[in-house]
């Protein structure tokens, strides 16, 4: 295959996997609707906290610490929706060369840069298909999710106790399925199954939010390090 043919099949999988990824992860927008108005919420607070907001693991906590506690909860509910969103500043940095110049056009990226985006953009082969990746699957997933959201709102009378369907853990199953092609190596594996762990074990005695930051220093330091990368290379 000539370049050109290989950047083009190169683009089509992007496109493909940002298709792919935007029609599940919108799709799993119904669940936010349908627990946001469980927790409280009405239909135009559920909505506008879906546009503006527009990260799926913060957007899960706040709900998650109104649902428990109310209006009175709503500090520790926009703190711990605080703590999940700082990883979007690590993305942000990362997709910051990929994105360009342009104060608009950075504004715009800030907006979509999510875990699904910098997940598909980062599994690309070149710069023209990583940039596909990042704004198909971030805009892509942006419209999917809000029309999911004010679904999920709408319905979720009808649905009931949106636990009893599993909706609850759709985030959380989302984000496990993005991960799992990445868990190629040792230094991969070691670094998830400690990050649950650590996460797991502290979440009884935290506030909501900080298990995610937590776990996050695990793979700091071991890819400071790099422990188990060296074992391999030796090996």
């Amino acid at each position: 295959m000539s370049d050109s043919e290989v950047a083009e099949a190169n683009a089509r999988r992007a496109w493909r996997d940002a298709i792919g990824v935007s029609l599940a992860t919108g799709a799993y927008g119904i669940s936010f609707g349908a627990l946001a108005m469980s927790s409280g919420l009405d239909i135009w607070q559920t909505c506008v906290l879906s546009l503006l907001m527009f990260t799926g693991g913060s957007q899960f906590a706040f709900i998650g610490v109104i649902g428990s506690g109310g209006l009175a909860a709503a500090p520790a509910a926009i703190a711990s929706a605080t703590l999940l969103g700082i990883r979007n500043v690590a993305y942000g940095m990362r997709m910051s060369a990929l994105i360009g110049r342009g104060t608009p056009k950075r504004i715009a990226a800030a907006h979509v840069t999510i875990d699904e985006s910098v997940a598909v953009a980062l599994a690309q082969k070149d710069t023209r298909s990583r940039l596909i990746g990042f704004w198909a699957t971030g805009l892509g997933v942006f419209v999917g999710w809000n029309i999911m959201t004010l679904v999920g709102a709408i319905v979720g009378d009808v649905l009931g106790d949106p636990r009893a369907w599993g909706l609850d853990a759709a985030a959380a199953a989302a984000f496990v399925a993005l991960l799992w092609p990445r868990l190629r190596t040792r230094q991969a594996i070691a670094v998830g199954v400690a990050a649950a762990v650590v996460a797991t074990a502290v979440t009884p005695i935290v506030m909501p939010g900080t298990p995610v930051l937590i776990a996050a220093s695990v793979a700091v330091i071991v890819g400071w390090f790099n422990l188990f990368a060296r074992k391999e290379v030796a090996a």
